[in-house]
């Protein structure tokens, strides 16, 4: 592969690696702002705020830490064949397979910006009795995809690789 390649897939593996442990954390935050709820519902007045700011960092969590799932290969894979195929033609099927997420990821990331633009330009908020502004859960939304979307393009050229039966970058 050629060196800027080797570069790239470094660069983006090093910061999805610590982009998705960092997100890996956000599980607590949102199980410490629910265990709040549950107590301020029994003792005290039940606060607006808890339900929706649980969601936005659950939303966060799962965003953030989707390019980390993909570079460890820890998502969930259905396979009735592939599980018996060979490193190299797994490698073949995913290169192929991915070039369809990438596509994807570009229209999402398309649509995420539009809506980002939105809610920065009109001050979008929620329909919910405390109607927290929308755009930076929409950021976050954003970057996660973009995230993905480079650690895509680098398993992609990790899979290139191994389908030609070259060492991975």
């Amino acid at each position: 592969m050629p060196r800027g390649i080797v570069v790239f897939v470094r660069y983006v593996d090093w910061i999805n690696k610590y982009v998705g442990r960092f997100a890996m954390y956000l599980i607590f935050v949102m199980l410490g702002v629910l265990l709040y709820s549950s107590i301020a519902k029994t003792f005290f007045a039940p606060p607006l705020w808890t339900l929706e700011t649980a969601q936005f960092t659950m939303a966060a969590y799962y965003l953030l830490g989707g390019a980390y799932s993909m570079q460890t290969q820890s998502h969930v894979r259905m396979d009735l064949f592939y599980g018996s195929w060979s490193p190299r033609r797994k490698a073949t099927m995913d290169v192929m397979t991915i070039l369809l997420l990438i596509l994807y990821l570009i229209f999402l990331l398309y649509g995420g910006l539009s809506s980002l633009e939105y809610a920065v330009k009109y001050g979008e908020e929620s329909y919910s009795a405390w109607a927290p502004p929308m755009a930076p859960i929409k950021a976050i939304m954003c970057f996660g995809i973009f995230l993905m979307l480079l650690q895509a393009i680098a398993t992609f050229f990790k899979d290139l690789a191994a389908a030609l039966g070259r060492p991975a970058p």
